[in-house]
């Protein structure tokens, strides 16, 4: 797949799931289930205060009456849980944030009774289109976790391989990412990259390729993995770049959309269905990618 316009295209329009949108009055996240319904991409659960839902789909032309779109009436304190208890129903098959803060959705998310528990690790997963690239490349994690213990990242991998594999990746190949290529005791990434590297081989981290430690540059060029005698399946060709600390994903992450003009998509995994948690800043194209990815990983 080489660009999110693909992901997008694939999205089996026979059978639409239902994104539940928590706060829903928000132009961007309006003008993107706008967008969404005129390319029958999903159907929509707009959850929260119905008259400022209303105000703001007249300003971006949206439809309410139209099939696929249903207001879901709820106060902005409670919009977070029931956009997530329409999920833990099984009325709705991903949950999308709109207007409301990261930390109250997430604690709905991780609500005892109707929340969306499944494993102890919820992390991002971004796919980029890079500009000049011959595919996409995925990124994790640049949003949970702030610095992963080994056992963390063995969950971070497997969330990452769960959504790239629904994408349409048969069998990724995940880089663990150092600052160099070679193991240093005295430099933390290079050991859990050995590490997962050997648990990959030995049948504990499945469904992917693990090889590490790679530096950036040897785990997406192949030209500089070959200069380093770096023979390795992973090297210079790797799907899913994962990183050692959530500094390093945030560089990366705004380094590919503000030097390079990169597109995005991103989710959360790691729940019992995928969460949409796009900035508030983002344009309604951008969430247009991530929905896809959602909708793509939802599938399992």
């Amino acid at each position: 797949m080489k660009s999110l316009d693909e992901l997008v295209d694939k999205i089996d329009r026979q059978a639409l799931k239902t994104v539940a949108i928590a706060q829903a009055a928000d132009s961007e996240v309006l003008k993107a289930v706008k967008l969404a319904r005129e390319s029958e991409l999903a159907e929509f659960f707009l959850v929260g205060v119905e008259d400022d839902i209303r105000k703001e789909a007249r300003t971006v032309g949206l439809d309410l009456g139209q099939k696929g779109v249903e207001i879901i009436p709820a106060s902005e304190k409670d919009s977070a849980l029931t956009a997530v208890k329409a999920v833990h129903k099984g009325e709705a098959h991903v949950v999308m944030k709109g207007h409301i803060d990261t930390k109250t959705l997430l604690k709905a998310v991780l609500n005892k009774e109707y929340g969306l528990r499944k494993g102890t690790v919820l992390s991002h997963v971004a796919l980029f289109e890079v500009p000049g690239r011959n595919k996409l490349i995925f990124l994790t994690d640049a949003a949970m976790n702030i610095a992963p213990s080994l056992e963390e990242k063995v969950q971070i991998i497997d969330n990452a391989v769960e959504v790239a594999r629904e994408a349409g990746w048969e069998n990724p190949k995940v880089a663990p990412l150092a600052a160099v290529e070679v193991v240093n005791p005295a430099m933390t990434a290079t050991h859990d990259a050995a590490v997962l590297s050997q648990m990959n081989r030995r049948g504990q981290i499945k469904g992917c390729i693990v090889d590490g430690p790679l530096a950036f540059d040897n785990a997406v060029d192949p030209d500089a993995a070959e200069q380093k005698g770096i023979t390795s399946e992973v090297a210079g060709n790797a799907d899913i770049l994962m990183v050692p600390s959530i500094e390093v994903a945030n560089a990366l992450y705004k380094s590919f959309i503000y030097f390079a003009q990169a597109k995005v998509a991103g989710v959360i995994s790691g729940a019992r269905a995928p969460i949409v948690l796009t900035s508030r800043a983002d344009d309604a194209q951008s969430k247009i990618y991530s929905l896809a990815l959602a909708l793509k990983a939802s599938q399992s």
